[in-house]
């Protein structure tokens, strides 16, 4: 599987996208053509090999005569529907954009889309910006796009509205739903234009997915900061099946002459002793006896330590041993906030790059009689927590009790974006 990473660690624009795509590899032909067909006055698309903290990046600049119009979202369209150079899947995407942009806008101003008069994303450095950004997420060709927390920096900027603090409104209105960052610089990192691309193009957020790196672009902003460089890195490279193998010991007895309550302190003992997985299986011996299968996996190491516990605690005379190899899914303990308080889990990747999350039992146990609440409920409210979080997915300290991750069984499962200016017109991207 095919898949880009856009890491935002100073933000995202949309001349730092295009760049960006450019310097991984996108063909720049391509991206000239296809401005060119939009038949927009004088405009000239200039790529330039810049510097940035010593990286070397490429930055995005449109030349072109100075306007004062402010467009409608139907008049995008048409521009669109005249740019003979755009592909069909291109032309929805850029249109998809904007769309997103209207949306966000017509939320903010209360009113309908048709309405909306597009300020610095209806600029034309912004209209090249997203409909080169369309074409090269599309030349691209990947089946999965995913994005790191967005920063959107701090202090305010002067809009067309007037002064607003970071992030603008409408960038507040696309952001939603999505994980920011928290950046200390004084400047805005996150432009209308980069926060409508996101929006669009992005099918999950989180950290670099487990890849094969085939190419890594450098998309450079306009601002200088001290501290770290301005640049958008994108990484483009195949999707790495999330599954490991281990080598496993699986330890089995037949009980016929234990009572349930020797079973069950048994079986509490094996987990807390180290055992992966322990589970009992009913059936039938010889004389119609009624019996259990204690079947217990562990790490090789651990295998004499608990076949001792299990000799001692059953009294059984003999153990059968098999070693196995196992398939897993990467996963890790992770920890969501819900409106109940904290609920640890454990996050699963499967095949195609997902996240599943199960929350564990005694996190939501815990949970449920602290709020006097159904378990089920405190279940659910966890997997909806973390679809909505869509949360950076590192290894953490877990919040729960220890024993609410014990074992890990098997059944378990511009926008120039940084620009100085103090937005005068609101409406241009490139700052």
């Amino acid at each position: 599987m095919k898949v880009a990473y856009l890491e935002c660690a100073t933000g995202i624009s949309g001349d730092m996208t295009l760049g960006a795509l450019i310097d991984a590899g996108v063909d720049k032909n391509a991206i000239h053509e296809a401005i060119a067909s939009l038949e927009l006055p004088e405009v000239e698309l200039q790529i330039n090999e810049v510097m940035k903290s010593c990286f070397r990046a490429t930055h995005i600049v449109v030349n072109h005569p100075e306007q004062h119009a402010h467009r409608h979202y139907s008049d995008i369209v048409e521009i669109l529907n005249k740019a003979s150079a755009l592909t069909n899947s291109q032309r929805a995407l850029a249109q998809e954009i904007f769309l997103a942009v209207a949306h966000a806008e017509a939320t903010v101003h209360g009113t309908d889309v048709e309405k909306i008069h597009f300020h610095e994303v209806g600029a034309i450095d912004s209209i090249v910006d997203i409909v080169g950004a369309a074409v090269g997420f599309d030349l691209l060709g990947c089946d999965q796009i995913v994005c790191s927390p967005i920063p959107t920096g701090r202090g305010q900027v002067r809009i067309d509205h007037g002064i607003c603090s970071v992030p603008t409104p409408g960038t507040a209105e696309l952001l939603k739903g999505i994980p920011l960052e928290d950046v200390p610089i004084e400047a805005e990192l996150t432009t209308p234009t980069g926060a409508a691309i996101v929006k669009t193009v992005v099918d999950r957020f989180g950290p670099l997915p487990a890849m094969t790196i085939d190419s890594v672009g450098y998309g450079a902003g306009t601002m200088e900061f001290a501290s770290r460089a301005n640049l958008l890195r994108l990484f483009v490279g195949e999707l790495n099946a999330p599954q490991e193998t281990d080598e496993i010991c699986l330890l089995e007895t037949n009980l016929d002459d234990v009572s349930g309550e020797i079973i069950g302190h048994t079986l509490q003992r094996l987990l807390s002793a180290g055992a992966k997985d322990v589970y009992t299986i009913p059936i039938q011996m010889k004389k119609n006896r009624p019996a259990v299968i204690l079947s217990l996996i562990c790490a090789p190491a651990d295998r004499e330590m608990l076949e001792q516990i299990i000799f001692d605690e059953t009294g059984t005379l003999g153990i059968r041993r098999q070693t196995l190899w196992r398939s897993t899914l990467n996963r890790q303990a992770h920890t969501v906030v819900t409106e109940f308080g904290p609920v640890l889990g454990k996050v699963a990747w499967k095949s195609n790059g997902e996240a599943a999350f199960s929350p564990e039992f005694d996190s939501c146990s815990e949970v449920a009689k602290e709020i006097s609440r159904p378990l089920r409920e405190v279940y659910r409210t966890a997997q909806e927590a973390f679809q909505r979080q869509q949360p950076d997915l590192q290894l953490e300290k877990p919040v729960s009790p220890a024993s609410a991750v014990q074992g890990d069984d098997d059944h378990h499962s511009h926008d120039h974006d940084h620009s100085e200016h103090d937005h005068d017109h609101h409406g241009h991207d490139h700052e």
